[in-house]
């Protein structure tokens, strides 16, 4: 038996998990003994975060943990185990947490690479599977992901089990594929004043509202003042700290088809999405599985399902029958990049 700890750790919240490891005949078996969540701008750095959690989970077990290894997904480029996280004054080394938590073992990865680490240990609870395609258990798995930003990864089969790689296809070139997909991409570039359009800035939050607010401007629909107003004053705090989310906003209103203009926002969005979850999976026939990841998805169930995104995804001309081979699922777990750091710490 081996205790680990897993952290998720991103510019607003952080959640630790303390995890007792079994070896199995499958590999091992993980079963979570305590969890909290923090505000990580009330730390100064992890160290002491992770200090007050091992002192809170004693207090709640009433017994000391030593974990042995430690693995910390991070929302930002993680390098050669060192880290600068883009929202918090952070800077993390594996070498210096080892220290100073005394922790033999300790890992950082990128938060997306934890996602596909964490889509090995999901359990069919945690999935909604869109098509069910002819699983390969040995052919590569691809991860798509929408939520702030478009996160890409992909996993291989080698030797016995998958090896994670990360990648920046998020930030690939924007291919439009239709009239109003053509007018949008010219919009964002003048709106922007930039010469090329990467997918994320249309298959993400960012790029709910900005297509909202083409969609707006062209008068496409009529504005509503409930969702009009919160995209307002998003837009007057350009450059300032948001207080609010026109993305949720924007979502929620198509959700109960309150407001037409969110309705075709996120019919396009929805489109683009999975065209581009398409491509990815065209680029690997991902035989074992491509799982729709991200904050996202799970949040607008209901579009999905009842719209164009599985039809976008397989719609690639004469490669449709590949493309109708491809497990297509929707992560439904919030925390599969928590798991994904425990079971690459259990490696470690």
């Amino acid at each position: 038996m081996t205790v680990l700890l897993a952290g998720d750790i991103g510019g607003t919240k952080t959640i630790l998990r303390l995890v007792e490891a079994t070896p199995s005949a499958s590999g091992n078996t993980l079963k979570s003994l305590h969890e909290n969540r923090y505000r990580s701008a009330s730390f100064p750095d992890l160290v002491p975060m992770v200090r007050q959690f091992l002192a809170e989970a004693e207090q709640a077990t009433g017994k000391p943990f030593a974990p042995e290894k430690a693995c910390f997904a991070i929302a930002g480029p993680v390098v050669d185990d060192t880290s600068k996280l883009t929202n918090l004054c952070w800077s993390l080394t594996a070498s210096r947490l080892s220290q100073e938590l005394d922790i033999d073992r300790v890992s950082l990865i990128n938060d997306f690479a934890a996602v596909g680490y964490g889509v090995l240990g999901l359990e069919a609870d945690d999935l909604l599977t869109l098509q069910v395609g002819k699983r390969n258990p040995h052919a590569p798995i691809g991860v798509i992901g929408a939520g702030t930003g478009l996160g890409q990864g992909f996993l291989i089969y080698q030797e016995g089990d998958y090896q994670v790689y990360g990648s920046e296809g998020g930030h690939s070139d924007f291919a439009p594929r239709s009239g109003i997909e053509f007018q949008l991409s010219r919009y964002l570039l003048e709106k922007h004043n930039i010469q090329r359009l990467s997918v994320e800035r249309v298959v993400s939050g960012q790029g709910i509202v900005a297509i909202y607010q083409f969609l707006r401007d062209r008068q496409s629909a009529e504005e509503s003042p409930d969702v009009g107003k919160i995209v307002q004053t998003w837009e007057r705090e350009i450059g300032r700290e948001k207080s609010v989310d026109p993305a949720a906003a924007i979502a929620q209103a198509a959700l109960a088809k309150s407001d037409r203009l969110s309705e075709q926002t996120m019919h396009m969005f929805i489109d683009a999405y999975g065209a581009e979850a398409g491509n990815l999976a065209l680029k690997l026939l991902p035989y074992g599985g491509l799982y729709i990841a991200g904050g996202i998805a799970p949040k607008i169930l209901p579009l999905i399902q009842d719209s164009s995104f599985l039809s976008s995804l397989i719609d690639k001309g004469r490669m449709l029958p590949l493309l109708e081979m491809v497990p297509v699922h929707i992560v439904l777990n919030p925390q599969v990049g928590l798991i994904g750091a425990a079971l690459y710490s259990s490696k470690l």
